[in-house]
């Protein structure tokens, strides 16, 4: 069995970089699958929409291609906003399902194992992931972070504004009646709030060692 990590946390909480960092240091191959449906929310915007065509967004979600993965525009806020949106339609994660699937059976150029972060990844996508993480962290604490992030790239947002748009998109991704996001009962929990991001990293790799051991 291919083992799989399955990395999973609200916006800001430091998954994502945790994800990437243990992907490097176990030599697994790494997707960030909330990119896939940031490629899918920056396509809809690109063409007009709002969300609320569900034909639409999922033309969009099975038009991506390598490319749409590294566009900066990704990492925009407005573009956050609508992935969380698109994220909350059945058919579009049914779009991007297989994908996913794929990418954790079948890790590309041979890796020996498969790093995926996201909000259903122990939950859904790979339910029986070898190692489960669900990173977290207060809400102002990723506002914070969130912020420098922004003002760092030279947007003009207010601390205020950015935990405001935080919130919201907590409350969409907990309470959506699609995949919401909550840890699997067997998942590994780490608070990275009081932690930089080297101490989280430390703590990461400990968890998932220890249930990657217990696979061999």
């Amino acid at each position: 069995m291919t083992p799989v990590v399955a990395v999973d946390g609200p916006t800001a909480s430091g998954k994502g970089t945790l994800a990437r960092r243990l992907a490097d240091d176990l030599g697994f191959a790494y997707l960030d699958t909330g990119g896939l449906y940031r490629a899918t929310a920056l396509r809809l915007i690109r063409a007009g929409g709002d969300g609320s065509d569900v034909t639409a967004a999922v033309v969009a979600a099975r038009g991506i291609t390598p490319g749409d993965l590294s566009d900066p525009a990704l990492r925009e806020e407005a573009t956050g906003n609508m992935a969380s949106k698109v994220a909350a339609l059945q058919p579009v994660r049914d779009a991007l399902f297989t994908f996913q699937q794929a990418f954790a059976m079948t890790p590309p150029d041979g890796a020996a194992g498969a790093v995926l972060d996201g909000r259903d990844i122990g939950t859904v996508v790979c339910p029986d992931a070898t190692a489960k993480l669900f990173v977290t962290a207060t809400a102002a604490a990723r506002a914070a972070r969130r912020h420098a992030e922004l003002v760092a790239r030279g947007t003009d947002v207010t601390l205020e504004n950015v935990l405001q748009d935080l919130r919201a998109r907590d409350e969409r991704d907990t309470n959506r009646a699609t995949s919401p996001l909550k840890p699997a009962a067997d998942a590994d929990l780490l608070d990275t709030t009081e932690l930089d991001i080297e101490a989280a990293f430390f703590a990461a790799r400990k968890l998932v060692t220890a249930r990657l051991e217990r696979q061999v």
